[in-house]
């Protein structure tokens, strides 16, 4: 699996509610919530962003 070692745990979350918000590929989101978690960080899914996922 790939690290994104590089990039920070605020722009990794940004990106993350980014991604959502203009629905893009559900393969990247994925990734990016994939590495959130392995970081443990807190991330708050807004119901918006829920509905985006579905």
């Amino acid at each position: 699996m790939i690290r994104m070692k590089v990039m920070s745990d605020e722009a990794l979350i940004e990106s993350y509610y980014q991604a959502v918000e203009l629905q893009l590929e559900i393969d990247f989101i994925d990734l990016l919530l994939a590495e959130i978690q392995r970081r443990k960080l807190n991330l708050v899914i807004q119901e918006k962003s829920k509905a985006h996922l579905h």
